[in-house]
C-alpha cells in the first residue's frame, strides 16, 4: 500500500532529514495516482523497471508487487539509506546511489549495465516508471528514447508545462524540439492530470502523468536521429525565423538548394509550422546528402 503523507514525514524525521529543493524532492502521496501510474505501465513479471528518484520507496513497493526486478536510482545519500531500509533486502531490487545522468547527453553507465544484466536474466522489457525529479525529466526521457537499448514503455510524472511540450501539435507555442523528437520516436498519451496537493511538499505547479511507447512501425536509424536532433534544435533556436534562414547555418549551399528543389518543405515557413513527419523526412534527406 502506498505511503501516506504522515508515514513519509515520520520516515524523514526519524532519519533527521527533510526534502531538498535542489533535488526537486516532492513525494507523491496520493495512493490512487500511484497505482494509476503502475497500472498504466502494464508491467509484467518478466519486466525490469527503472525508477528514478525512489525517495522513501512508496512507488517502489507498488512496482515490486508486479515487476520481475526494480532498479532504483537515488542521488540523495541520506534518502537512499531510508529507501534501502524501507524496502529491505531482496533479490528483485537493486538500489544505485548515483545521478542517473552522467551528463546531459548520457545515462550513467552503471545504470545501463545493471538494466541490461537484469533484462538478460528475465528476458522481458526494460520500462521506466517514476515520479521524476523535475530537473532530470526532459534530458532523461530523450536519452532513453535515443539509446541503443530500447526502454519502453516510459510512464512518469512531470510538470504539466513539460507534459504539454511532449504532446504539443504544430502551430502551437509549446511545439518545439521536445515535441518533434518524442513524437518522431514514440507515441505519447496523457494518463492523468496531477494537482499540487497530490504531493508533499506541495509544489507551485501542476503536474501530469504520461505514457510514452517507442515506435516499432517506422524505426529511425541512429544517423537520421542525429540529423533530426541537430536540425530541430538548430531551427527552433531561431523559431521566429523562416526555415530557409536557419538551414543556411546547418546545411551547405548545395544541400540547401537540393532541399528547396525537392519541394517537400516550404522553407518560407517557421519551424513550428513543420509537421513531425516532414521533420523526419528532412532529416532522412540530409543524412543521404554529401
Amino acid at each position: 500500500m502506498a505511503q501516506t503523507k504522515h508515514q513519509i514525514q515520520t520516515l524523514l524525521t526519524t532519519a533527521g532529514i527533510r526534502p531538498l529543493k535542489r533535488f526537486g524532492q516532492h513525494f507523491l502521496i496520493d495512493g490512487n495516482l500511484i497505482r494509476k501510474l503502475v497500472v498504466a505501465a502494464g508491467i509484467r513479471s518478466d519486466d525490469v523497471v527503472l525508477e528514478v528518484g525512489p525517495g522513501t520507496g512508496s512507488l517502489t513497493q507498488e512496482l515490486l508487487a508486479v515487476a520481475g526486478h526494480v532498479v532504483a536510482v537515488e542521488i540523495d545519500n541520506t534518502l537512499q539509506a531510508v529507501c534501502r531500509e524501507v524496502i529491505g533486502p531482496g533479490e528483485r531490487f537493486t538500489l544505485i546511489h548515483t545521478d542517473v545522468l552522467e551528463s546531459k547527453n548520457r545515462i550513467a553507465p552503471a545504470v545501463c549495465r545493471e538494466l541490461a544484466a537484469r533484462q538478460q536474466v528475465l528476458g522481458g522489457r526494460i520500462a521506466l516508471v517514476a515520479n521524476l525529479p523535475y530537473q532530470v525529466a526532459t534530458p532523461l526521457i530523450i536519452n532513453l528514447l535515443l539509446g541503443h537499448d530500447p526502454v519502453s514503455p516510459l510512464c512518469f510524472t512531470v510538470q504539466a508545462e513539460v507534459a504539454d511540450r511532449f504532446l504539443a501539435a504544430p502551430h502551437t507555442k509549446d511545439y518545439g524540439p521536445l515535441s518533434v523528437m518524442t513524437q518522431a520516436l514514440a507515441t505519447t498519451e496523457r494518463v492523468a492530470n496531477v494537482p499540487p496537493e497530490a504531493f508533499w511538499p506541495v509544489p507551485e505547479v501542476d503536474s501530469a502523468m504520461l505514457r510514452i511507447d517507442r515506435r516499432e512501425d517506422a524505426p529511425i536509424s541512429p544517423a537520421v536521429q542525429n540529423q533530426l536532433n541537430r536540425l530541430v534544435h538548430g531551427c527552433f533556436n531561431h523559431r521566429r525565423k523562416m526555415l530557409r534562414w536557419s538551414l543556411r547555418n546547418l546545411l551547405n549551399e548545395r544541400q540547401l538548394t537540393r532541399a528547396e528543389q525537392d519541394g517537400r518543405w516550404n522553407l518560407s515557413l517557421r519551424p513550428e509550422c513543420i509537421q513531425v513527419a516532414q521533420w523526419v523526412a528532412l532529416a532522412r534527406f540530409c543524412a543521404t546528402q554529401d
